[in-house]
This record gives C-alpha cells, structure tokens and sequence, in this order.
C-alpha cells in the first residue's frame, strides 16, 4: 500500500510487515527517513537531526544555515559534486565537462499494477497485488530528470527500485554512473553478508561487520560472475536464522556490477547497487533517455531464514516465467559428464533405453552436436547439426527418443565463437576485439559481439531453425567465459563505454526472442556452471545450473548459500558419478540423490554403467521426487544448519503452505569413533499439528520443533536420511 501525503510531501510505502518512507523537505532534496517493521505512519523525518558539522559544505538554498548539508542527510537518491562526499548514485558528465549530479524533487505519481522495463527483467504484477509510485528529481543545471520508480508487493514484503534518466536539454550528457538502488540507513551497527567464491566453490556466504568507510563487492567480467553475486544483506549484528532485523537486496542484472556500503563518519550506512561503472559510460543525446537495471529490496524484522522464504516466494511467483506453470517439471538426465564429445545417434538411443525405465522423462545432448564440433577448439558459431554423428538430423534422432517416453533437450552457447568456424572465418570482426592487440582467449574461445543486431540475428536464425527442425522442449543456454577485450567495431570511440551494457541488453533481447518464439521450451541458465546466476538471468531462464561442481559434499555449501536468496525451483542440481570426476570423492548415491533434491533433481552420469542394485535406487529417487514435488519445489525453505560451521552434520527442511507437510534432509559430513547423540530441531510446522515420521512414530508439532527429533547413529562417510513428515 502506498501512502501519499502530499501537503507534507511525505511517500509511505506500506508491506504486510514492513514500512519505507521519504519525504521531499524544505529544500526539495528527497530525504530517505525510515525502513524496517510496519509502522501505522506519520511523518518520521523528526528522526533526521541537524548540526553545523565542519567540512560539511551547505548548498546554496540553506543560506547561512550550516547545519543544512547533503553529506550528512539521508539521501534517498544519493548526488555528487555538489557537497556529499558519500558514494553516489548518479554521475553526470555535462557538456562542459564537469562531473556531478544535483537533484531536487519535482512530483509524483501513483500507478495501479506495476510498472514494466523495456529490454530489462523486473518483477511483474497486477492491480490486485502491486502499486508503482513514480517520483521525478530534476538537475536544473544540467537540464536532466531521474525518475525512480518503487513497485510495492504488499504480501510479499518486496519493494522494487529502478531509475530512468532523461536529458530534457539541447546538448549530450554522459553517464558515468547510474545505480539501481540507494539505501541510507541512521545507523551503523550492521553486518555486511555477500556471497563470493570462484568457479566450481560457488557463493560461500562472508559475513563481516560494517567499518568505517566502503566495503563491498562487484564484477568486471561483463558477467555477475562467479565470484560474487548481485544479492546483499545487511542485518543486526546478532540477527541469525530466526532473530534480528534483516535488509536483502538483488540485482536483476547480468552483467558487470557493484555493490558498495559505506559506513560514514557519524554513524550511518550508504548501501549502493547497480552497473560496475568501470568500463561504463552511456552518452544521452538530447531528448534520449536511459533505463537503469531494477533492484529489489525485501526487509525482514524475524531474522535471515523469513528473509529468503520472502525472496523465494516473490521470485517463484512473480519474478520467474515458467512454461511449467502449474505443472511438474521433468527429471533429465544430461550426457556431458558419461560421455563429453564422443557421442553418436545410436549412443544416445542406447543411452535413453536405460534412462527412461529409471523413471527419467527428458534426455538433454549436450555440448558436441553442431558443426566441427569433437573437442573445445572448433565449431563454436556454427550451429548447424553435424549429421556425421547425427545422420537425418535432429529430425531423425528425436522421434526415436520420444518414442521411448522421454522428451529432447539441447546444449548451446550462443554468446562464442571458435576461431576455427565459418561464423569467423567470414566474419572475424563480429568477436569483442581491442584493434592492434591479439584477444584472450578462454577455453580457447573468443565472444561475439552481441552488442550488435546484424550478430544475434544471424545466430538466433541458425539456432531458431534447429530448435524448428524437431520437438525440443528444453534448452540448456551456457557462457564459458567472462568478457575481456570489450571492443566493437560497430560503436564510435566515445561510446565505447556503452559495449559491456549493450551486451548484456543483446542476450535479454535474444533469450525474449525465443521465449516468444518457443513458449513450450524450458530455458535453463549456465555460465561455466554458476557464473551468471542472478535475478535478471531467473527472468528468461526459470532455472540454472548453480554450478559445475556436482560432488554432493561440496554442494551442501554452494546450495546452503545460493538459498539465501534464490529458491530451490531456480537451482540446478543433478546426481553425477561417483568417485566424482572433479575431486575424486567417494559419495553414496542416497545421498547424492538428496542433495541433489535440494535443486531441480536431475542425473549427469551413465545409466549404462551402474548396478542394478544402483539402478532400482534411481528409480526410486525419481519417484520419491515426482510424489514430493511440489512440497520440494514450492515449500517454504528452512536452513537447519550451517556446513560452513564445521559441525557433524547438514540439514535442511522444506514445508508446504499449509503446514501439514514437511521434508526434512540431512548430510552427515564429518565421522568419528564414540559420537555423541544429536537432536535436530525442526521449523515451520503447525504447534498444534500431529506429525507422522516416514509413516512410522507421531510426534505433536511443538515438541518437534522445542524437543527436537532424535537422530540415530549414522556410519559410513557421508551418509544422509530424509524424513517425511505428514500431520495425521
């Protein structure tokens, strides 16, 4: 619910547990003066106090008032250049040259629904369940007005932020940067949480208490990376699962960005989020106009656990665009780790024969079957079947796995290019390149300039006719590098800075464009595995591979943290071959199998190779995943413990919406002789519900989750059990 109080000039945005509120003062500069747990309202700038601080300068409006500055004032929309020292939101290059941005309040508009960006992703909503307010700040100096716009989900505790801005003068301005969300805060007392690690070690939460001036975390790789993610948290310092004041903000955006909080010299915190202005510079001709990616923020007053229930719920139902709406999802089985590039038709008929018994209903081919394609060197670019392994095609190949009960599904990567492929051979000037320097190459591939039209329209019209040739109902989209080299031949030296942006805005057209074109094609998301998963990617791609990493144990952690903000549907998660291929780890499949029920579920092994004994467990898993599904997809998610804390053991716990189901997992990761007894506490359940155990013993809810329930004696490394709770 929104509030306007327009006489005082007071905006009052109202969730079902939470309040943020601005107010344009005296002077027109919009103040930030409150968020955090539901207030009734009224007017909280008394909250903002003044004093003549030194070295403080005072704008022009305040006079001889020197208690009056912008560096010391909660700025909802933070300047520069003008007098706050603060990070900023906004950097203008006017055509004389200077550098600054000034902004002043203008006016305001309330809007039914919310409101939409053209070639962004954003979370979407109707009249029933979101409202947009719209407030203009105008630079006089620079002839410019930024827009912000706020779309409020009431019963999702979910504010969004986007900013647009206009340059209503005669003469060019430039960009230098343009953030998506400012947050200024009367305290600073807070921790700091991002989510950082590398390829393969994905996410790892890194908690630290906010010090005197910037910290923070961002990518340069003209990806979100895999690094660190566009998701932070703020929150008491003693704030844990259950307990303390908790602020969440994402990103929609898959590109290069930053995230910064600086703690100021009295005591408050500036928190930014939007592009990495390195390598970013955007030229506003007059009357153009430029739209900055959306942010989200979700406050939480009942500690980080409710925090991530509230961002998986808004994200399921109104960030991601499922064409499994309303329906299962199917258990795949994808080829790359049983057989990388040696493959044929025959192999993969052979390889679905075994599947499809095992209950697995969709086959994805992976990376191999296009072009000059037997190893990573060649055939990037080409994306036409080679039908020397695929002889008649897909045309001839799918029928004959459909035939056996399973759906087809596809691998591309259509962002790179192999140098050696017809693609560069003919047109060598369409790969990012800096003129006079040989490019870097990752996995011996360059990337295609996707910042041009002529470029994704000739790789979207090879693509699309594959994806037309057969009944493809699913399609793996994969990026193996990051961007280096960020030059293109299509854009004049000034704008040069507007390459890694109009990249990024390239693959959302093209990812839009096949949705439109392929509404019954489930998109899954990869980047080197986690290396682009971020709100924005979740809007086009319903879910992503989380990482490239597959051994179980390793999972427990890179699953821990990415369920801080993103839900369980969104994480791709599939049972591999044990040892596992990329450390060797000695893993039993019953416990693979739960972790991987932490995700979408799926296999990357070769079912020809393992027992019978093995193969009956699959079946099981697949149908212990179908009958759960929902209750595993769409419950609320409950982390039980911390793999990150050492301890003997890793649970987690998902409950259904109306709290008569529940399924507890758990991992135990670490073995000695003579080991204590553990109790496990439970979450979320009803107090005055009757929980059956795996069909067995009855236990109430409150003494579950008081009590606890007792855990026996687990042997063998890293064995796992799941308990299905049901209230009787």
């Amino acid at each position: 619910m929104i509030v306007l109080d327009q006489e005082n000039r007071v905006f009052t945005l109202h969730t079902q547990n939470t309040t943020y509120q601005m107010k344009a003062d005296r002077h027109n500069v919009l103040l930030h003066t409150y968020y955090g747990p539901r207030l009734a309202g009224g007017d909280l700038s008394y909250l903002i106090r003044y004093a003549d601080r030194a070295c403080a300068p005072n704008p022009a409006e305040a006079g001889l008032d020197r208690t009056y500055s912008l560096d010391t004032l909660p700025q909802e929309y933070s300047t520069c250049g003008v007098g706050d020292f603060r990070l900023p939101s906004l950097e203008l290059e006017l055509p004389g040259g200077s550098c600054s941005a000034d902004l002043r309040y203008v006016r305001c508009e309330l809007r039914g629904g919310k409101y939409a960006l053209e070639g962004l992703p954003a979370f979407h909503g109707s009249r029933a369940d979101a409202e947009t307010l719209v407030i203009t700040l105008e630079d006089a100096a620079a002839q410019a007005e930024v827009e912000l716009y706020y779309g409020v989900f009431e019963g999702y505790d979910l504010i969004t932020r986007a900013v647009r801005v206009v340059n209503r003068g005669g003469q060019a301005l430039r960009l230098r940067r343009c953030d998506s969300l400012c947050l200024d805060l009367l305290r600073s007392d807070l921790d700091l949480i991002t989510f950082d690690g590398c390829h393969m070690m994905e996410r790892a939460p890194d908690r630290a208490p906010l010090r005197s001036g910037v910290q923070g975390v961002g990518s340069a790789r003209g990806t979100s990376s895999h690094q660190h993610n566009p998701f932070v948290i703020l929150c008491d310092r003693d704030a844990n699962e259950d307990y303390g004041l908790c602020y969440g903000a994402a990103l929609l955006y898959s590109g290069s960005f930053q995230a910064l909080a600086e703690g100021s010299q009295y005591d408050n915190t500036r928190l930014v989020m939007g592009i990495n202005p390195l390598q970013f510079c955007w030229t506003l001709e007059p009357g153009q106009s430029f739209t900055a990616p959306e942010g989200a923020l979700v406050c939480s007053p009942s500690g980080l656990g409710q925090l991530s229930r509230q961002l998986h719920r808004a994200i399921r139902e109104r960030l991601i665009r499922d064409p499994y709406e309303g329906k299962r999802r199917p258990v795949l089985i994808n080829n790359w780790e049983a057989t990388y590039f040696d493959f044929d038709a025959d192999k993969l008929v052979d390889f679905a024969k075994t599947a499809a018994p095992l209950g697995i209903e969709l086959l994805v081919m992976d990376d191999g079957w296009f072009g000059k394609r037997n190893d990573d060197n060649s055939g990037l670019g080409d994306w036409v079947v080679n039908e020397e392994k695929l002889p008649g095609g897909l045309e001839a190949l799918v029928p004959r796995i459909q035939e056996l009960g399973m759906s087809f599904g596809i691998w591309i990567e259509p962002e790179m290019v192999s140098e050696d492929s017809q693609l560069y051979r003919e047109h060598p000037d369409w790969a990012l390149h800096i003129p006079g320097r040989s490019p870097a190459r990752g996995r011996n591939q360059l990337v295609l300039d996707f910042s041009r039209p002529e470029v994704r329209q000739h790789v979207y019209g090879q693509i699309k006719a594959v994806l037309s040739s057969a009944g493809i109902s699913y399609v793996k989209w994969d990026m193996n590098r990051s961007l280096s080299d960020v030059w293109s031949a299509a854009l004049p030296p000034q704008r040069q800075g507007e390459v890694c942006h109009r990249y990024v805005l390239g693959v959302y057209e093209m990812l839009e464009q096949m949705r439109r074109d392929f509404p019954h094609i489930l998109i899954e998301g990869c980047a080197g595995g986690g290396g682009r998963f971020d709100a924005g990617m979740l809007y086009y791609t319903p879910q992503i591979w989380c990482s490239d990493n597959t051994d179980a144990i390793d999972r427990l952690r890179i699953q821990y943290g990415t369920s801080f903000c993103y839900p369980v549907s969104a994480v791709g998660a599939h049972v591999s071959t044990s040892p596992n291929e990329e450390n060797g780890r000695l893993t039993p499949l019953e416990t693979r199998g739960t972790v991987a029920m932490a995700g979408t579920f799926g296999y990357e092994l070769d079912p020809r190779k393992v027992s019978p004994q093995e193969q009956e467990l699959m079946k099981e898993q697949a149908a212990f995943f179908k009958e759960h599904y929902d209750l595993i997809q769409r419950g609320d998610y409950y982390r039980l413990s911390d793999p990150f804390a050492g301890g003997p053991y890793t649970a987690w716990e998902q409950v259904s919406a109306d709290r008569r189901e529940a399924l507890v997992s758990l991992v135990s990761t670490s073995l000695r002789a003579a080991p204590p007894f553990q109790t496990l506490r439970l979450k979320g359940l009803d107090p005055a519900l009757t929980y059956q155990v795996n069909g067995g013993e009855a236990y109430p809810g409150d003494v579950l989750m008081s009590a606890g329930f007792p855990l026996p004696l687990l042997r063998g490394d890293y064995q796992s059990m799941q308990l299905y709770l049901r209230a009787i």
